[in-house]
């Protein structure tokens, strides 16, 4: 998802005595320690964050939250003397230590807040500053730190939208931490292997709403004062926030959209069946334990397809399709209140546990929602999706239990925690039987609920409670070369579709001019588009291009995977007439999976090349930061350094 140039990920050691010191945690080749958070500052061997009250007052106007958080910590060693949490591009005001029983008080009990000393380390490019807070010795089993900060323009994982980018006419602000953001807009223990509970006050101007990843209140009424609570525990990257002139249309008993008002009927219909989502998903692997399942359509420049914050999925607009053809996001999001939110990575190391968990689930959602036929097309997509991850990506990319020390976590985010993960649940299924391995996930979801894990965690899980009962099914050397090796091992059960094969005929005819492209059919799926489209030949004869486009409105379709796939083709092509349209794509969708790959694409030709800059420098503001980011490496790269 997202690309920097790596950089040490540098670990704190020491402090006992007073003094901090940064060093690698490890030699460049060396043991992975997996309990080992290498992109987080946080000394969790010695405090524990289990609770965070925050204060946050959002400016739509200058772009900034000013919050204090109040953080409840387990001492974990009585005698550290620091107390050491992630931050990135914050401004820290003042941090003070609840103290009781302190000379002083007037009454009992009375909460008595003392300063505590302060500073920030020298900032990494990736990771943000370690802010180091001086603490006394205690045998006390709880401390109560309070910070009060400001947020800066740079912050990675907020985007400030002006009026003039949204349907409403009002300003915009919403968040995406994942993997490691929320540290740019929260101080706090910014790792996945901590889980905390929270509750919020959130202060806007009076004509906006604000949600959060917490129990919200569809009929509160706007007034610039809003209060949520989240009761279960939750990693940083689930706390999430977006103030907009939101409106809520209920779906379902449990389910319900908040959008602008100008998408909110479209995309309710959409998402019309959410509820039978939850439905299928608790007939196979256990009860649903986030009281609701509400979504949040975006705004276009959302940088993702959807983001699993829980009870509240912050979804993209392009999947409002007005066809349902998309919804597989909303399966994948919904899937995560499983896997991800309930049980979860506990490093970015172990990521393939939420996405590989959450894409396979997705596929038995479609299949008990839509039908085998649509889950097995998709199944498919999917894989060769994964197939060009597999031909770019190098060996030691290709590994579920991936390497990412020293880089950026986002690098994680490529098909083979997703997909490969999928083939490896699928595999165990199939080894195992349906209803062996679906026992097997409902009791791991019990287990581990509400729990961070590791992979070797789960490997041992999965030892015990699957490959032990069972003997001679599995072997541990099979397993292991799903998560270690690289590639597919020569065993994978792979997904197939009949779906596509009249495609391949029709396509295959078309292009041998035995059949006209107005008779190639209407009655085409969106994923049998995305096929057909997808394995065309790189190069097409204008006349064709025309012919597609004058049959079937490509280049205006509502769909926008398709609309994506047919621009790669009319990049390719160098399709004149299209681009118009490609233009404005590019300037009304932000997610980073469709127009990463147009600009890539561009860049390709000389005449691309001025078109992307052309287009990029336009449609800048409105894209999130991180987008921004991987944009700007492509049209922009830097220079490779010289021998």
């Amino acid at each position: 998802m997202r690309h920097w140039p790596g950089v040490a990920a540098l670990a704190l050691s020491g402090g006992l005595s007073g003094g901090l010191c940064f060093s690698a945690p490890h030699d460049a080749v060396g043991h992975i320690d997996p309990t080992f958070d290498y992109h987080s500052y946080a000394n969790v061997d010695q405090f524990r964050v289990t609770h965070l009250d925050l204060d946050l007052r959002v400016d739509l106007a200058d772009k900034t939250i000013a919050g204090v958080v109040a953080l409840d910590l387990q001492r974990l060693d009585p005698r550290a003397t620091q107390l050491v949490l992630d931050t990135k591009d914050l401004m820290i005001l003042d941090v003070t230590q609840k103290a009781t029983d302190v000379l002083g008080a007037t009454a009992k009990n009375q909460a008595i807040w003392v300063s505590r000393p302060f500073h920030l380390q020298k900032p990494d490019p990736i990771l943000g500053s370690a802010l180091v807070i001086e603490l006394t010795p205690s045998k006390r089993s709880t401390e109560l730190i309070r910070i009060q900060y400001e947020t800066l323009p740079a912050s990675s994982a907020l985007q400030w939208l002006t009026p003039k980018q949204t349907a409403s006419h009002k300003a915009f602000l919403y968040t995406e931490s994942e993997p490691i953001g929320a540290r740019s807009w929260i101080p706090l223990q910014d790792t996945p292997q901590v889980r905390a509970t929270y509750k919020a006050k959130v202060h806007t101007g009076p004509d906006v709403r604000a949600v959060m990843s917490a129990e919200n209140d569809p009929k509160a009424r706007r007034g610039g004062d809003y209060t949520f609570v989240m009761p279960q525990p939750v990693p940083s990257y689930l706390i999430a926030l977006a103030v907009g002139d939101l409106e809520f249309r209920e779906t379902g008993p449990r389910t319900g959209v908040y959008a602008e008002k100008s998408m909110l009927k479209a995309a309710a219909k959409e998402f019309a069946d959410t509820e039978s989502m939850i439905q299928a998903n608790e007939k196979n692997f256990g009860p649903y334990r986030w009281s609701r399942y509400d979504v949040l359509v975006m705004p276009p420049g959302f940088p993702v397809g959807g983001m699993e914050n829980p009870r509240l999925s912050f979804i993209t607009p392009t999947v409002v399709a007005g066809d349902k053809s998309l919804v597989s996001v909303i399966a994948h999001e919904l899937a995560h209140s499983w896997a991800g939110n309930l049980v979860g990575n506990a490093t970015w190391r172990d990521l393939w546990l939420n996405e590989g968990f959450t894409d396979y689930m997705e596929s038995r959602i479609m299949d008990s929602v839509y039908g085998e036929s649509r889950a097995s097309m998709e199944a498919v997509l999917g894989l060769n999706s994964l197939r060009a991850d597999l031909a770019r990506l190098k060996p030691a990319d290709q590994i579920l239990a991936i390497d990412l020390r020293d880089r950026d976590p986002g690098e994680v985010f490529s098909e083979i925690p997703y997909e490969k993960g999928r083939l490896f649940l699928s595999y165990l299924d199939a080894k195992f039987g349906r209803e062996r391995f679906d026992a097997f996930l409902r009791g791991y979801f019990d287990h581990f609920a509400f729990k961070s894990i590791t992979t070797e965690q789960f490997l041992a899980y999965l030892q015990e409670n699957l490959l032990d009962r069972f003997p001679g099914t599995v072997t541990r050397n099979q397993v292991d070369a799903w998560v270690f090796d690289s590639g597919l091992p020569a065993d994978a059960v792979l997904p197939v579709t009949t779906m596509f094969q009249q495609v391949d005929a029709t396509r295959a005819a078309w292009l041998a001019g035995k059949l006209q492209a107005k008779k190639i059919g209407v009655d085409l799926n969106a994923q049998q588009w995305l096929y057909f489209l997808d394995n065309m030949p790189a190069m097409l004869k204008p006349a064709q291009m025309a012919e597609l486009d004058q049959a079937f409105g490509l280049s205006k379709s509502a769909n926008a995977e398709i609309a994506h796939s047919w621009f790669m083709l009319v990049i390719a092509n160098n399709y004149q007439p299209s681009y118009p349209r490609l233009e404005e794509y590019l300037n009304t969708v932000g997610r980073r999976k469709l127009v990463a790959p147009l600009y890539q694409a561009l860049m390709q030709s000389p005449s691309g090349v001025q078109v992307a800059k052309r287009v990029f420098a336009k449609a800048r503001p409105g894209y999130h930061p991180e987008t921004i980011k991987a944009i700007e490496a492509i049209v922009d790269p830097s220079p490779e350094p010289s021998e």
